[in-house]
């Protein structure tokens, strides 16, 4: 059985032992579209800025591999501490981290959250927070052991990499990954850190659950390394099945910890 439910415009295919949205982001305009081994030659000895200009270009023509269209399902709920009152939610996630190329040569891209933000406004999404990738990591089917890199962690090359090693590992394996990547996620820290333009990163999560990442905002803005993953989730969240902005959640003090379980949630974007 099979249902197509249409949100602010975006269509979302429901299937009954199968719950995937899949995501309408906009199809190449070209039949000749550029893998990701041609990318990373061309940006090889480029530097932050011309890397995430050229990946926006290719993401935001639609040059995307098709199974990171198929959102999947992560479920969260909390208890209120004096009635015992169980709130549910769900809310859908990019199955990967953000990646570009063909079926048949793709490879994961790390960008700048600046970069990440705009393709997430484009395609209706946000970034998660550090509660939210500790979900992820558990709701995963692929669970990963983390393999850092220590020369060169900002350059291209490096990034290309470890997209390579990461496959080595997962051997085909398919479904929600985690363990791969530290995260760029949203962090109260960020616009309360005294130095400006910072950015929060969290995750990389060993084989025990414990993020070797804890959550940081030491790098400015523009700094991106290999481990730097951007992952999407879909910003309507089903709340006790009422469909929310994701605002809307962080905003309420009885729904925010559903989804932030930091002292301070209200940094929406970067």
């Amino acid at each position: 059985m099979k249902k197509i439910l249409i949100i602010t415009g975006y269509a979302f295919t429901f299937y009954a032992c199968n719950p995937v949205k899949k995501m309408q982001w906009p199809q190449s305009q070209t039949t000749n579209r550029q893998g990701a081994t041609a990318f990373y030659q061309q940006v090889a000895a480029s530097k932050w800025r011309e890397r995430d200009s050229l990946a926006k270009e290719q993401i935001l023509s639609g040059n995307i591999p098709s199974f990171l269209r198929n959102f999947v399902p992560v479920h969260v709920s909390v208890a209120d501490s004096v009635t015992g009152k169980k709130t549910e939610a769900v809310y859908y996630v990019s199955p990967d981290y953000l990646s570009l190329g063909t079926d048949d040569d793709w490879a994961r891209i790390p960008l700048t959250p600046m970069a990440a933000q705009m393709i997430a406004d484009s395609f209706h999404c946000f970034l998660p927070t550090r509660k939210m990738v500790d979900d992820i990591y558990q709701a995963a089917v692929v669970k990963l052991t983390p393999v850092p890199m220590y020369a060169f962690r900002d350059s291209s090359v490096t990034m290309w990499q470890h997209h390579l090693i990461i496959e080595g590992q997962r051997k085909g394996r398919k479904g929600l990954i985690a363990g791969i990547k530290k995260d760029v996620v949203l962090s109260g820290k960020v616009s309360r850190d005294p130095k400006p333009e910072r950015e929060a990163i969290y995750g990389w999560h060993k084989p025990d659950g414990k993020a070797i990442q804890p959550l940081y905002t030491g790098h400015i803005n523009w700094w991106v390394d290999y481990s730097h993953g951007i992952r999407l989730v879909y910003r309507t969240i089903w709340v006790n099945g009422k469909a929310m902005d994701y605002t809307e959640v962080m905003k309420s003090p009885a729904l925010q910890k559903l989804l932030c379980d930091e002292q301070w949630c209200d940094f929406y974007r970067y």
